[in-house]
C-alpha cells in the first residue's frame, strides 16, 4: 500500500483552464492561457522526473530536495517557460537581475539589472508573507503549490501529490512591503515581505484557484 501511494504521489494534480479567472487583469500581453500552458509543462516535467525516480527506487524530487531548493525550482522552472509561451515577455538574462521577465525586446539581450517594468515570480508552499530582498515597485506574480517535505516521512505525513492552489498576482508598492527582522544570532539574509495591503491587491486579482478553493 506504501509503496501504491508513493506511485500515484508521483503523477502531479492537473490543472484546468476552466479555473482560471477570466476577468484577471495581467501586464505585458500575458494571458492565462500562457500562464496555463507553463504551469501544465511544468506538472509535465515533474510527473516525468517522479516517475523515473520511483522506477529506480528513489525518493520524489520535492521528497529529496531542501524545501527552499525545490520551490526555487517550481520558480525557474516557470519564468523560464511563461516567455514560451508569451512572446511579448522575456527571461531577464542578468544574473539576479530584477524583475525575473521583462518587455520582450525592451533591453539590449533581454538583460537588466534593475528594471521598472516587467514581472517578478515566486513559487512558495505558504499562502501569505512572501518574500524579498527589497521592498519594490514590482508587479508580483506568485504561484502557491503544496506538496511533501523531505521531513514528511519522519512525522508519518503519507505521500501526496504535487499540486497547484493558486496563483495570485498584482502591481504593489514600496508600502506594500517590510522589512522582516532577524534575531541577533541568526545570519539570516534580511528580507521584505509582503504584508496585508499587498496580499489583499494580489488576492482580488486572483489568476487560478483549485478547484477546492472556489
Amino acid at each position: 500500500m506504501s509503496d501504491d501511494l508513493e506511485l500515484n504521489a508521483c503523477k502531479p494534480t492537473p490543472i484546468s483552464i476552466n479555473h482560471f479567472n477570466p476577468k484577471v487583469q495581467l501586464p505585458y500581453g500575458c494571458t492565462t492561457t500562457h500562464i496555463y500552458r507553463a504551469m501544465r509543462e511544468f506538472l509535465d516535467f515533474l510527473g516525468f522526473i517522479n516517475t523515473q525516480l520511483h522506477g529506480k527506487g528513489l525518493a520524489r524530487f520535492e521528497s529529496m530536495l531542501m524545501p527552499a531548493n525545490f520551490s526555487s525550482i517550481v520558480g525557474e522552472f516557470l519564468i523560464a517557460n511563461i516567455p514560451k509561451q508569451c512572446p511579448t515577455l522575456a527571461k531577464n538574462r542578468f544574473h539576479n537581475g530584477h524583475p525575473d521577465l521583462i518587455p520582450a525586446g525592451r533591453f539590449s539581450d533581454d538583460s537588466a539589472q534593475y528594471a521598472s517594468e516587467g514581472i517578478e515570480v515566486k513559487a512558495s508552499r505558504y499562502t501569505s508573507g512572501w518574500q524579498g530582498h527589497n521592498p519594490e515597485d514590482t508587479w508580483l506574480m506568485v504561484f502557491v503549490f503544496d506538496t511533501n517535505r523531505p521531513t514528511d516521512a519522519l512525522k508519518g505525513i503519507a505521500p501526496k501529490p504535487f499540486r497547484f492552489l493558486r496563483v495570485l498576482g498584482a502591481q504593489l508598492s514600496k508600502s506594500d512591503w517590510a522589512f522582516s527582522g532577524r534575531s541577533g544570532q541568526s545570519r539570516r539574509t534580511i528580507t521584505a515581505s509582503v504584508v496585508k495591503s499587498g496580499y489583499e491587491k494580489m488576492a482580488a486579482n486572483w489568476i487560478y484557484l483549485a478547484p477546492e478553493l472556489w
